[in-house]
């Protein structure tokens, strides 16, 4: 299982992303398991934000992980841009942190820029760790104006983590802003990393990524999965609330793709040659 360092923390590659997760009460004890068995195969990141249902994703985290070692788990959470402020923050945290019915996240994260200024909510951030409320701090759906910007402040050197959207249909931040964080030491979280919709459809139809999937027995998902984390430096967090699907994402960090893959993936899929407008979803 391949790992990387989120901030002091060795994590595996692989998490658990829980947008759209604990909407539906049919559906709710499937997802729990989900998480569950998730984390029995050997992930112990689970990405959760209050934005996600309006605290109904983070309410479904902490039933899942309710008789599940806290020690063994990195969360993270996101607070929304309205939130961000430092007379409203923590009140937001506190919130977050009863749903999830723990007394830390291990990494909380900015999750899009908004009217605070930045300087304020990075000093705010670093008072909620000063208080241990939370462990580390991030940001996400950042460009590579908006980190530069944030590594100029006091303290905006110790950002742990960006969040961004990123897969292999969606390469745009392959050109500037990947190998600056790289350059800084500073981990990618992607988010949607087997893409969404009817985009998700034409990546794992596509009959590069079933070529590929084919060579290393295993299935498209897990391909782009596996393309995902290539440089040591990236997390994923795929969504399932299937627990046999989230097993297998699980599962798409014990394969190394070879150079030859890479190589027929990048034909069909090529890196970015200009700057190309940072993809939020």
């Amino acid at each position: 299982m391949k790992d990387l360092h989120l901030g002091d923390r060795m994590v595996p590659a692989i998490g658990l992303g829980t947008w759209h997760m604990g909407d539906s009460a049919a559906t709710r004890s499937t997802e729990i398991k989900a998480i569950q068995a998730g984390i029995d195969a050997g992930a112990n990141v689970i990405d959760t934000a209050e934005m996600y249902g309006n605290g109904r994703s983070e309410k479904l985290v902490g039933e899942a992980i309710a008789n599940i070692n806290r020690d063994h788990l990195f969360l993270i959470d996101k607070v929304l841009p309205s939130n961000a402020s430092a007379d409203r923050m923590e009140h937001r945290l506190d919130t977050s942190l009863k749903l999830l019915g723990t007394d830390y996240v291990d990494l909380y994260l900015y999750h899009w820029r908004g009217a605070v200024p930045l300087s304020e909510t990075v000093e705010t951030l670093q008072l909620m760790q000063k208080k241990g409320k939370i462990k580390r701090w991030g940001v996400s759906n950042f460009d590579l104006p908006d980190m530069k910007e944030l590594l100029d402040l006091p303290g905006g050197d110790q950002v742990a983590a960006n969040e961004d959207l990123y897969n292999l249909g969606s390469r745009g931040i392959e050109y500037s802003l990947l190998p600056w964080q790289r350059q800084q030491g500073i981990p990618l979280i992607a988010y949607t990393p087997v893409a969404a919709g009817d985009e998700r459809g034409q990546l794992i139809n596509h009959s590069a990524v079933k070529e590929v999937a084919e060579v290393h027995h295993a299935t498209p998902w897990q391909i782009l999965l596996a393309w995902a984390i290539r440089d040591g430096s990236t997390l994923a967090i795929p969504q399932s609330g299937d627990p046999k699907h989230a097993v297998d994402n699980v599962k798409a960090g014990l394969i190394t793709l070879s150079d030859d893959d890479l190589a027929k993936l990048d034909t069909q899929f090529p890196k970015p040659t200009s700057k190309q407008p940072l993809d939020i979803r």
